[in-house]
């Protein structure tokens, strides 16, 4: 008898059976031929269907206990959706099979197309990534691959602690304090070799001394962590200068003149513990980034008094749970999640990658991350037609962008 491979099918009929005795499964595939023959018509009779291909093989898997017997029965098929349902629903008149009272019910009807298209689209995420890996940079992009390998060789150790390092701290009257080991190795690759990693939360006794010794500069994350490091080096230690990332960046994501306008505009370690955030450093990124189009540009008075963003909108009880949740699952992960106009997932990306992410897409409803809402963020939202911004919290004015921002008080 012909058969349809499993490769071939459309779709898939998946069943339940429960039998009052015991039986085998030659009982059961008979009873599926022989009381569905003439059912349904002779163009669906199921051996036909077989013998020209359009029915695979019936499996039938069984198990028995207590005298009862039950299992599953699956069916591949490549008819069309309407002609699958009805060999599917006409399993379920089957009520013997032998001698024995027997109910199946069907599942499901899998289409194994989803399952082969998944397959297709990650297939060819893995191949363009190792397309990309492998294609020949130009002269440019060799000199600076090369110039930056040598700088990240470059990183050492200082100190009892073993501490991440730059190779030039001793040598330098100005040393570059930083969070982590990434972030002095971006300062190498930005030709930066005064810098020392904290390598964590607690201050080691080697970088108290060193701040006795050296001109310090702490350079941190855009984040409240970075606020709190500063805090506690005060407290300890003798620093001279403060600057920061822009808000919600981090110092190891910074291009090399991100990193020069930070250090440009550091502020004295007094002036940023007396004004509690050093807002000279953010008037400078702002400064020298691109100027945004006519719709968003406003003259202010020499005394801006302009409030925060205050929107208000309605939303159902069942969106601000679900939105607090999603929010809630972000938090640390400095990731994102991208949803449609149904506020369903349509995925998760780290907000390092947001930007370039929402420049391709236009399906995109709301944007739920871990961070703070910025200027930059509204731009990008109002080009790719956002409707949500929610955030952990928001520095924009109403102003600053069209879409809905949200934080968390608000939810």
């Amino acid at each position: 008898m012909g058969k349809v491979s499993l490769v071939s099918s459309k779709y898939i009929i998946n069943g339940s059976i429960n039998i009052e005795g015991t039986v085998e499964r030659p009982d059961v595939i008979g009873a599926i031929f022989g009381q569905t023959e003439g059912l349904l018509g002779s163009e669906l009779e199921l051996r036909e269907l077989q013998r020209s291909g359009k029915v695979g093989r019936i499996e039938v898997n069984l198990s028995s206990n207590n005298g009862k017997t039950s299992g599953l029965i699956i069916i591949p098929t490549s008819l069309d959706q309407a002609e699958t349902a009805i060999i599917a629903a006409s399993l379920e008149t089957i009520e013997r099979i032998g001698p024995c009272n027997s109910i199946i019910r069907i599942n499901k009807i899998e289409d194994v197309r989803i399952t082969k298209r998944d397959f297709v689209i990650e297939r060819a995420k893995e191949l363009l990534r190792n397309f990309h890996s492998t294609v020949i940079p130009d002269s440019t992009e060799l000199t600076a691959e090369v110039s930056q390998g040598v700088r990240m060789m470059e990183i050492t150790t200082w100190g009892p602690e073993k501490l991440p390092a730059g190779p030039g701290v001793e040598e330098s009257e100005e040393v570059i304090l930083v969070e982590g080991r990434a972030d002095v190795l971006n300062l190498l690759k930005s030709g930066f070799k005064n810098s020392v990693s904290l390598n964590g939360t607690s201050i080691p006794e080697s970088i108290k001394d060193l701040c006795k010794r050296k001109t310090i500069t702490v350079f941190v994350d855009g984040d409240r962590g970075g606020d709190l490091i500063v805090k506690e080096l005060m407290e300890i230690a003798n620093i001279d200068f403060v600057t920061k990332a822009p808000d919600g960046k981090e110092l190891e994501e910074l291009t090399k003149k991100e990193i020069h306008l930070a250090l440009r505009a550091k502020v004295a370690a007094a002036q940023f513990k007396f004004e509690g955030a050093p807002r000279r450093i953010q008037k400078t990124y702002e400064r020298n980034s691109p100027k945004p189009t006519q719709i968003y540009e406003k003259k202010e008075s020499p005394r801006d008094t302009r409030k925060p963003y205050t929107k208000k909108i309605n939303l159902t009880s069942e969106e601000k749970n679900r939105f607090k949740e999603m929010l809630n699952d972000l938090i640390g992960t400095r990731g994102a999640y991208l949803l449609d106009k149904e506020h369903n997932v349509l995925g998760k990306v780290p907000t390092s990658e947001l930007e370039d992410t929402l420049k391709d897409l236009r399906n995109v409803d709301a944007v739920i991350f871990d961070g703070p809402v910025t200027k930059d963020i509204g731009r990008i939202a109002d080009r790719s037609r956002i409707k949500f911004l929610i955030g952990m919290d928001s520095s924009i004015t109403s102003s600053d962008t069209r879409a809905t921002v949200l934080v968390n008080s608000d939810l």
